[in-house]
């Protein structure tokens, strides 16, 4: 399989403005005429949203931890018919987790190295001049197998600044492919997860012009594509994510909106229909459906309009009595009993399982998970090992039902956060973890 030329955008860090200049790129690229492919390194949910708004195309996570080489194959032939790949890394460069998983350790490098994306280095230089040069070098030089092609000055100062960043590039043999001055226009808002999703933001298109346009004066889009390079593409086959039944009722709205794009490829792929509804509307499943699935979100944001939503809760408490009901994160916490937002306010929930939710005092829970059903659920059969990533706040303040997996993290710590599971009279079921599904592990994953 031959693949358009690619390049990884990344930094030293989270929060130097990579994912803004990504997106000034894949715009500028894009009005310039070119098809452009974006990827989203990581785990991310909300980064391909924008991606995708901004390139015109479908954006995908690529994730070393959790996906073979040959899924991660499959997950690029997305970019099959564009012009240029730009994948925008997550965090810094090299870093992951300690313990390799699939193909690596979920760091940004191990892309591009599989991929032979050179790395494009957005960096932060507001406070230091020649300095930027110094940990730009150390980062080209870190990784045999990891090309650095060049670099992006952000929050440039002045030009006087400018020329001395530049000094040091060139003492270190650096290209500088563009210097973006100081701008907060084209800054955008973010929340606990990350950025604030892409449908909220009425201006965004707006946004995302200001930035191309930013970015195309202040970069050298032709020396950007000229670099771009992409290797040979691992062969072998692909171990697909099963669809939970043949007919999914899939809950969309801006209470449930996190879900991984190549689980939908997948699901659609081996025959399944998506049937989308709004619990924010109070609509509930279609009556056609063969299993519920109540993807991860905001419900903590909308949970006293969910609590009103009487329709929904009822039509969801008959479907689940002889079909699957499934929630990941927000999804799991919606199935519960009650959700305590952050002013300490209770909210009811859909009742479907006894877990007790609360904001009122935040903590992180941050990491891949490997986990190993303890029941048939979500179309995996008892014992399956699955491979996928957890990130909210949410403290559980009480969780009767049966667990649903063993989960471990990445470096193979028990977690206590399980899921819960609880058969219904008529034949049906409810389970929901604060996993969030990306890939079935390979045999022998986990103990």
């Amino acid at each position: 399989m031959t693949l358009p030329p690619g390049l990884m955008i990344s930094a030293p860090a989270s929060g130097t403005g990579k994912t803004t200049v990504t997106l000034g790129l894949l715009a500028a690229f894009r009005a310039a005429g070119l098809a452009v492919q974006p990827f989203k390194s990581g785990p991310d949910y909300i980064d391909p949203a924008f991606h995708a708004a901004a390139a015109g195309r479908v954006s995908v996570n690529l994730d070393s931890w959790a996906m073979t080489p040959s899924r991660l194959a499959a997950q690029a032939a997305e970019a099959r018919g564009a012009d240029l790949i730009l994948a925008e890394g997550s965090m810094g460069l090299f870093d992951g987790v300690a313990r390799a998983g699939e193909t690596g350790s979920g760091a940004s490098a191990d892309l591009a190295a599989l991929m032979g994306w050179p790395v494009v280095l957005v960096l932060d230089v507001s406070g230091q001049a020649q300095t930027a040069a110094a940990v730009a070098a150390g980062l080209a030089g870190f990784r045999p197998g990891v090309k650095v092609g060049g670099v992006i000055l952000n929050k440039v100062a002045s030009p006087r600044h400018e020329a001395l960043v530049r000094a040091g590039m060139e003492a270190a043999g650096l290209p500088v492919l563009g210097a973006l001055p100081r701008r907060a226009s084209i800054a955008l808002p973010e929340r606990h997860l990350g950025l604030v999703q892409a449908e909220e933001l009425p201006r965004l298109q707006q946004i995302l012009t200001q930035a191309a346009a930013f970015v195309a004066a202040h970069c050298d889009l032709a020396a950007l594509r000229a670099l771009a390079r992409t290797g040979p593409v691992p062969q072998g086959a692909t171990l697909p994510v099963p669809p939970p039944g043949e007919r999914i009722a899939m809950a969309r709205d801006a209470a449930f909106s996190f879900v991984y794009p190549h689980l939908l490829a997948d699901w659609r792929a081996q025959g399944a229909t998506i049937l989308p509804f709004s619990p924010l509307a109070d609509q509930g499943p279609d009556a056609s459906a063969t299993v519920c699935w109540l993807p991860g979100g905001y419900p903590e944001l909308h949970a006293a309009r969910l609590a009103g939503c009487d329709g929904f809760r009822a039509a969801l408490t008959d479907f689940a009595r002889t079909r699957p009901v499934h929630g990941e994160c927000g999804g799991y916490m919606a199935l519960g009993q009650g959700l305590v937002s952050a002013d300490g306010t209770r909210h009811r929930m859909a009742g479907l399982l006894g877990l007790e939710t609360s904001f009122a005092k935040r903590r992180m829970h941050l990491g891949y998970r490997l986990a190993r059903s303890a029941r048939p659920v979500a179309g995996f059969d008892a014992g399956t090992a699955l491979r996928g990533h957890e990130f909210h706040y949410a403290t559980i303040l009480s969780q009767p039902d049966a667990p649903l997996a063993r989960v471990t993290d990445a470096t193979g710590e028990a977690v206590a956060e399980t899921g819960s599971f609880r058969l219904c009279p008529d034949g049906g079921q409810v389970s929901g973890t604060f996993f969030h599904l990306i890939a079935p592990a390979s045999q022998g994953a986990l103990p």
